[in-house]
């Protein structure tokens, strides 16, 4: 099993990739929803914008908490990706934001997943909370744009990413995988120590 300060180490490094895709994700969201006619997709496209806007101020907080930061080369590159995509959106078309919106999603839900499990490990347990929250957000867009694709006549059949389990799994899973952690951790053998002879 991994130390408390490995996991930490993980921790960061992906809270690291989670901040500055966010600000991506954010940007690329800006393009999408103005490329958008309909103003129902305008509106929810906007607040999923928004979502994402708040959850980089939250990971920004747990790095700080961690003693860390985002490392600046990413944010840079996070920046030109975010507004060159969301420019982009004004150029491919409805279908395609979607479909990539949606395959995005789905690697998010399972990003904030596994910082959650980080966090447990190295001890940070007031952290998991708002991890998996972050996690069930990110289910909810991807649940939007999939269902956007599956909408569209050609959507239907390209071939869709996997879809992520039932949105209750998410902390379902986490505290069946922590229960069986502990109960395993408590069954373990003590260990004797040798009484020395006389």
């Amino acid at each position: 099993m991994a130390k408390p300060e490995d996991n930490r180490e993980k921790l960061i490094a992906i809270l690291q990739l989670a901040y500055s895709g966010e600000r991506a994700a954010a940007y690329a969201y800006r393009g999408h929803w103005q490329s958008v006619t309909d103003s129902e997709e305008c509106d929810a496209i906007r607040r999923i914008e928004e979502d994402e806007w708040r959850h980089r101020t939250l990971v920004g907080e747990i790095l700080t908490e961690l003693g860390s930061g985002p490392k600046p080369r990413r944010e840079v590159r996070a920046t030109i990706i975010g507004r060159t995509l969301g420019f982009l959106c004004h150029l491919t078309g409805w279908l395609a934001p979607m479909y990539g919106a949606g395959k995005l999603e789905s690697r998010n839900v399972r990003e904030y997943e596994t910082a959650a499990r980080y966090a447990r490990d190295c001890g940070r347990l007031d952290l998991i909370d708002c991890l998996l929250e972050m996690a069930e957000v990110e289910w909810d867009h991807e649940h939007y744009f999939r269902s956007c694709v599956l909408k569209h006549r050609l959507g239907r059949r390209l071939p869709l990413w996997p879809a992520p389990p039932p949105k209750e799994t998410i902390r379902l899973s986490y505290e069946e995988e922590s229960t069986q952690r502990t109960f395993a951790a408590n069954s373990r053998p003590a260990v004797e120590t040798a009484t020395p002879a006389i």
